[in-house]
């Protein structure tokens, strides 16, 4: 589906990735996760095409689609909100713009109308008669009220900018979705309805966040970035950090046998298994879990591999929009 050849980038003396080989395959959620400044973002980047790698390159299947999470908030300001999310269908977008200029036209030919039913029969194959509603669908659903829908985007307030910007990313089914922080200013209501979306989402989704609630929930793989080189691991960020640790534990001692080793991590897989049974997906996990293959399970170079997931301002966070989520219920009823 998506995948990297000898990708490599180095600023001056510093090398960031080295020759990295990695593919990403449909129906995972991978969560990008490494110390801070390991290059988590500018890979995504380079996933995106908007930066060039030193050497290497990034293949997508061909007739595939790739939808990024913009970081410019003021790019579509002079654009309608409903128009903007339509624009994460650069295709769709396209046959629809093409296709109102060719109705618009004054003197139209028989050419005209011919190109006109070959858009329209492009737009209907691309689902884009309920293009509209679903876009306003997604709007709804992430916190955007309908009455905003048509206003222009810079009437809007930094908060429901950001949330335009995500229902641009999610909208039309993308083959493959990129998300940089992508709970960000959303209340946890919001980053709810976020989680549900991607657990039922059935392509390849990519994912660097601070908050690791979000990357147990909502993440099927660890693309872990270490030593200038990227290694997937099954599982969310907490089976990863967990079975990391007791295999650096087990690698400080020396003199375990391993036999004994290997008994001790297949038995964390298994009682990690039987609490993944109990998840929304439960299902694909507990599959994914047991295909672990226990060499594949290697200690981090860190100490602490991701540690501004364990913030406690990030935990913190988390409670006080959990209480106010509470408390609005309560004075609602």
């Amino acid at each position: 589906m998506l995948s990297t050849q000898n990708i490599s980038l180095q600023y001056g003396k510093r090398v960031l990735f080295d020759e990295v080989n990695v593919t990403f395959k449909e129906g995972n959620c991978y969560g990008i996760i490494g110390a801070n400044g390991a290059g988590k973002s500018t890979f995504l980047k380079i996933l995106a095409g908007t930066l060039e790698a030193n050497k290497g390159s990034v293949h997508l299947e061909n007739g595939k689609r790739m939808a990024v999470l913009k970081q410019n908030h003021f790019e579509f300001d002079d654009v309608t909100v409903l128009n903007t999310v339509l624009m994460g269908h650069q295709k769709l977008w396209k046959v629809m713009q093409e296709k109102d200029a060719i109705y618009m036209k004054e003197d139209f030919t028989e050419a005209d109308g011919i190109k006109a039913s070959e858009l329209e029969e492009e737009f209907a194959e691309m689902d884009g008669w309920n293009a509209e509603s679903s876009a306003a669908n997604l709007l709804s659903g992430i916190g955007i009220a309908e009455s905003d829908h048509y206003k222009t985007v810079k009437e809007l307030d930094g908060n429901q900018k950001v949330r335009v910007l995500l229902a641009q990313a999610l909208f039309g089914n993308p083959d493959v979705l990129i998300l940089d922080e992508p709970t960000n200013d959303l209340d946890l209501h919001t980053i709810t309805w976020l989680e549900d979306f991607l657990l039922d989402f059935k392509n390849t989704v990519l994912i660097v966040s601070h908050d690791r609630h979000f990357l147990d929930t909502v993440c099927t793989h660890i693309a872990d970035i270490d030593y200038n080189k990227i290694s997937l691991y099954t599982g969310n960020y907490t089976f990863w950090y967990e079975s990391s640790q007791l295999a650096l534990r087990q690698k400080q001692n020396a003199n375990k046998k391993a036999e004994e080793k290997v008994k001790e991590l297949q038995a964390f897989i298994d009682r990690f298994s039987a609490n993944a049974s109990k998840s929304k997906q439960a299902t694909s996990r507990k599959k994914m879990l047991e295909k672990i293959n226990i060499e594949d399970i290697k200690p981090s170079s860190r100490k602490y591999p991701v540690s501004s997931l364990n913030k406690p301002e990030m935990q913190e966070k988390r409670f006080f929009l959990y209480v106010n989520l509470t408390i609005q219920s309560m004075v609602n009823i």
